[in-house]
């Protein structure tokens, strides 16, 4: 018996489909896992491209809160007009922490992120007014030349085998004087250093004067553990700061 390659496509089709809607916390850690052994930076980006269908779901099955504790943060300290405000989202993904902030009355966002499929993804939410590919740590982040934000946010992508440090003074660059940055890391054992680094590079910019620290927000149940190490939920900090010049 043959089955024309017709028939295989959309038999293939229907599996991956019927496996996207039944994924369980064993697959989801697994495609976790496989993306820290991707070091590349094209192997970065063609892992995101590969994982945007699912990104959403498998987010939710992990209890990702910090697109939710992010927009919270902002919410919470954010003293303009929210209906004015323009919102510079790096690393935006398919939207999530847009999605939480629009919920909380903001309505312009400009986005970035290095996958193509994500950012079609985010495209189709119509949240956006711009959204452009920018590999950050490669790529220049002013979308816009000239172009300052009322507030920067950056949910995620601040971790180990991410992104580098260096990120964190062109979303000050990006953001107007009096304008508020957001950042989000992990504080699990693997990415501890890397938050040292991060906080680091935080508290030498307030020394400079470059801005102020408004928040800072460590999170217990930041995410579920996917570590071999680790068990439960694992720690994740918010941090927001106002730029003074």
């Amino acid at each position: 018996l043959t089955l024309d390659f017709f028939t295989i496509f959309i038999a293939t089709k229907q599996y991956f489909a019927v496996m996207a809607s039944t994924r369980s916390f064993a697959d989801v850690k697994d495609v976790i896992i496989s993306a820290h052994k991707n070091v590349g930076l094209q192997d970065k980006i063609e892992f995101y491209n590969t994982w945007a269908e699912n990104y959403e779901q498998d987010v939710a099955v992990l209890d990702y809160r910090a697109p939710l504790l992010a927009a919270e943060c902002i919410t919470k300290n954010f003293k303009g007009d929210k209906k004015r405000a323009i919102i510079l989202d790096v690393a935006c993904g398919t939207g999530l922490v847009s999605k939480q902030l629009k919920k909380n009355g903001f309505h312009h966002f400009v986005g970035v992120d290095g996958s193509a499929a994500m950012l079609n993804l985010a495209r189709k939410t119509g949240l956006y007014q711009d959204l452009k590919q920018c590999i950050l740590g490669r790529d220049s982040l002013l979308v816009q030349e000239g172009k300052l934000y009322d507030i920067v946010v950056m949910v995620g992508a601040l971790s180990i085998g991410q992104v580098p440090v260096t990120v964190i003074r062109e979303l000050w660059q990006a953001t107007k004087p009096g304008g508020y940055v957001c950042m989000t890391t992990r504080g699990n054992e693997d990415n501890r250093e890397y938050k040292a680094e991060l906080e680091n590079v935080l508290r030498t910019m307030e020394e400079e004067k470059r801005w102020s620290c408004v928040a800072v927000t460590e999170v217990e149940e930041w995410e579920r553990a996917v570590a071999e190490q680790e068990s439960g939920y694992i720690q994740g900090a918010v941090y927001l700061y106002q730029r003074t010049k």
